[in-house]
């Protein structure tokens, strides 16, 4: 995935892997523009204590659209 620093930018982002402790919810769409950059920011809802690490599955993994 690549990620852009801001609209229209062309800099990329680097990202750094971490091991997951905690769950966060997100609210996020799937724009993207024409050269594979998702065109808007995630949103942060709310940490998720009432769920594990282990009760969500992987990136890539899972369903492909989230009921919300």
């Amino acid at each position: 995935m690549t990620f852009a620093a801001a609209w229209g930018s062309r800099d990329v982002l680097d990202a750094t892997l971490v091991r997951p402790d905690l769950v966060a919810e997100v609210s996020a769409d799937r724009a993207i523009d024409r050269g594979g950059v998702f065109r808007h920011p995630l949103r942060f809802n709310r940490l998720r204590l009432d769920v594990t690490v282990e009760d969500v599955p992987g990136f890539g993994a899972g369903p492909t659209a989230a009921a919300g």
